[in-house]
């Protein structure tokens, strides 16, 4: 971790120092300058989005730190501190801080609760995030201190404080059900994520909603949360639209689960919030399994997703919720970094807890608003109730609509799957084997992807069902038998707006005589060319779709189409040619690796400063069922106390003169401290040295000749004084101006420097400029031991 800024070590140089002991904590000394100073400082502010007045324990919230325009702060450091700590304990620390921008942020190295800048240079905004503490942890107040050009300290009330409350959790606790026998509820999933409302950098071509994966199911399993960590189904939804690996998590909970709810992918995304085509599925619920999630990706994004966590469909009075409908903004799974749709992949280490996306995430993300907006929902869902099976026991009586719905009550297909037998879906129904009106089978199957107990057999993998040929009917002689549709015609437009048509043959008419009723002809509107100006280029029809790429699971397919003629003023034809999408084939056929527990972490790395350390887990599933591609190891950074530093020191000078001129004397040397010891390194040695001198023996009458040589320096020092004014004997071609005082020592004691300067009052044309330049003059000070 970096040192702290200038700007924090200029702030704790301007902190008292009266409290000794324990107390007197790095962190500690932060606080205590808060007492010192009342002023209100309005144009920065400390606050948390969306301006709650409680936390909720173990959620995250972001921190932003703002200047009003013009201000600007150079540094700045925030804590969180428990409300009536003194702050001279780690526990009056609560919660903890996450790092967003490493490039604006950290931590302070010396006071690790707290966060401060990375870089001293003027800022106007700042965020991080920060975790709320465990329930019971009481008050918090988020304080923030500024430094500009002067120091702004700490307050305990104003535009930079935050007091933020523990959440009362009784408000809405999930209770046992006492509802009595079982519901059925149908789920509607309404995509409103389209370029209309949400334009910015909407991606027209790949945009959809991937398959919808969810379950009725206990209190006690969770699909995914906010604040929780997305498991490796959630991931492969949140990232690749996949539900695998999410049915195979839900179909292991067991008797935690009563129904996996799945609906298929939509493409394109966007459907009016009327449209009666959009996805649905039934579920059911019981008095232990009457919680409902769900979850879809957003695609194409980094790990954005909607859905549904934990929604309880029982009521308080005993009775089955009629309807719930709900608008959805989306959500990031903390597996990806992307900020943009088509982000590349850029894998978040370590994995962060699912949040929702707010409008102030970044910049470049398609949500963005700088005034910190709501996000537009993307989706709307509605669950609504059909049927109710059993003896009801709910204590609000029935009303009109819950008497309509239980008419159309539906039993319960049974399914005698064993827990243990993990299949796939089962695919299409295959074309009847009879072409005829005789009567025919058709088949579907379906594959075993696990047997999690050997001793329980799986049942069949086929499924047939009688059928006829197409246009029959077991029930009705009058029914015709026609041909499958022939392939549209070519538009009757080659620009704008135009019409096809496709037909079909009676291949066999009704055995009573009667005419065939069935349409044999369709006709449709179709587009080419929507611009027909000179500019615009014919293109053909788009062709049929590429098979798929992949055989299964997930892959691409294309389709093109031609240029017919270019644009007739000569400019460059923009329409595509190309067109590319995903495509869903049935699951690959893949088993679920058995692993063991993560291991310990190990050792940092390191045995001071930043390292890195490690943890493993083992492959525990038989080689036999395929290679595993979970990680086995794991990577993460590690912190100790920073490192010592000693200390450094410069070279020593050369010798003094001989303080006497006779007799018995002593000489001196000086080196000065570069750096001082930190982190407990060596300290610094000497900084002056002595030794003895003698020059020779004074002869007698020694003192009438020092008497002599004082009065002579002094007469010297009278004529220097004249000397000064004009120093041009010196300085030949130049006007010297005189030296100036020596400035003060930057050393009280161990030895320190001065320094003079004698500047250039006036170059005559005659100088030469090596010969008439400024002067400096450097002596040693206060060399005494300290």
């Amino acid at each position: 971790m970096d040192l702290p800024s200038e700007q924090s070590r200029s702030l704790l140089q301007h902190l008292p120092s009266e409290r000794a002991g324990k107390s007197d904590g790095y962190c500690s000394r932060i606080l205590r300058a808060q007492s010192n100073r009342k002023e209100v400082n309005n144009e920065f502010r400390l606050r948390v989005e969306g301006d709650p007045e409680s936390y909720q324990p173990g959620s995250t919230y972001r921190v932003l730190l703002t200047a009003s325009s013009p201000s600007y702060f150079r540094g700045f450091t925030i804590i969180a501190q428990r409300e009536g700590a003194e702050g001279d304990r780690d526990e009056d620390y609560i919660g903890n801080f996450q790092i967003i921008d490493e490039e604006e942020t950290q931590f302070m190295t010396n006071c690790p609760p707290a966060v401060t800048e990375s870089t001293p240079r003027r800022h106007t905004s700042i965020q991080v995030f920060w975790t709320a503490p465990r329930s019971g942890s009481g008050c918090v107040l988020l304080k923030a201190s500024i430094v500009q050009k002067r120091i702004i300290y700490f307050q305990d009330e104003g535009s930079l404080t935050k007091r933020m409350c523990e959440k009362d959790t009784t408000e809405k606790p999930l209770l046992d059900c006492c509802a009595c026998g079982t519901a059925k509820y149908r789920v509607t999933f309404y995509g409103n994520w389209s370029e209309k409302i949400h334009p910015k950098d909407y991606p027209r071509r790949a945009n959809h909603w991937s398959a919808i994966i969810g379950a009725s199911h206990s209190k006690s399993y969770v699909l995914w949360e906010y604040g929780g960590l997305a498991s490796d189904g959630v991931k492969q939804v949140a990232e690749l639209g996949s539900p695998v690996k999410m049915e195979e998590e839900i179909r292991q909970k067991g008797d935690d689960v009563l129904t996996v709810i799945k609906m298929k992918a939509q493409w394109p995304a966007w459907q009016p919030l009327n449209v009666r085509a959009a996805p649905s599925a039934e579920f059911s619920v019981d008095r232990t399994r009457h919680i409902m999630s769900f979850l879809t990706m957003l695609g194409p994004s980094p790990d954005w997703n909607v859905g549904l966590s934990a929604e309880d469909l029982c009521t308080k009075e005993c009775g089955w919720a009629q309807k719930v409908v709900q608008d959805l903004i989306p959500w990031d799974a903390g597996t990806d970094s992307g900020v943009t749709y088509e982000s590349p992949n850029k894998p978040t280490v370590p994995q962060e807890k699912i949040r929702p996306l707010t409008s102030l995430d970044h910049p470049q993300s398609p949500f963005y608003d700088p005034e910190g907006g709501a996000i537009t929902p993307v989706a709307r869902v509605v669950v609504e109730r059909i049927a109710r099976k059993g003896e009801q026991c709910n204590i609000v009586p029935d009303n009109v609509d819950d008497i309509v719905a239980d008419i159309a009550q539906e039993e319960k297909e049974e399914d005698d799957t064993p827990e243990t037998c993990i299949y796939s879906n089962w695919s299409p129904w295959s074309a009847c084997s009879s072409a005829t009106c005789e009567k025919g089978k058709r088949m579907r199957q379906r594959m075993l992807k696990a047997q999690l107990d050997l001793s329980v057999p799986c049942p069949h993998t086929q499924d047939f069902e009688p059928c006829m040929g197409p246009g029959c009917s077991d029930e009705d002689a009058s029914t015709c038998m026609l041909s499958e549709w022939i392939t549209w015609s070519p538009c009757s437009a080659s620009c704008g707006i135009g019409s096809r048509s496709r037909e079909r043959y009676v291949k066999q008419f009704p055995d009573d005589g009667s005419v065939c009723t069935l349409p044999t002809e369709e006709t449709e509107t179709c587009v080419v060319n929507e611009e027909c100006s000179p500019s615009s280029c014919l293109v053909t029809e788009w062709g049929e779709w590429d098979v798929c790429s992949a055989t299964c699971g997930l892959g691409m397919k294309r389709r093109e189409r031609l240029v017919k003629m270019p644009p007739t003023d000569g400019s460059i034809c923009g329409a595509e040619v190309l067109e590319v999408e995903k495509c869903m084939m049935p699951e690959c056929h893949t088993i679920p690796c058995m692993l063991t527990p993560w291991s310990d972490w190990s050792d940092c790395s390191v045995t001071c400063g930043k390292g890195l350390r490690t943890r493993q887990r083992k492959l525990t599933s038989p080689v036999e069922l395929g290679d595993c591609t979970e990680e086995l190891e794991q990577v993460e950074k590690c912190m100790l106390p920073e490192c010592p530093i000693d200390c450094v020191m410069s070279e020593w000078t050369e010798w003094s003169e001989c303080n006497k001129s006779c007799g018995k004397g002593h000489t001196i040397r000086t080196r000065m401290v570069k750096l001082e010891p930190q982190f407990g390194g060596d300290s610094c040695t000497e900084t002056i040295q002595r030794k003895k001198c003698k020059i020779r023996k004074c002869n007698r009458g020694q003192a009438n000749s020092d008497e002599k040589k004082r009065r002579k320096e002094q007469r010297e020092k009278r004529r220097s004084k004249t000397s000064r004014v004009d120093a041009t004997s010196e300085h030949p071609g130049c006007k010297m101006r005189p030296w100036s005082s020596w400035t003060d020592c930057t050393k009280l004691c161990g030895g320190g420097i001065q320094e003079r300067l004698m500047t250039v009052k006036q170059r005559f044309k005659t100088a030469q400029l090596s010969s008439c330049k400024d002067r400096k003059e450097i002596r040693a000070c206060n060399v005494h031991p300290c």
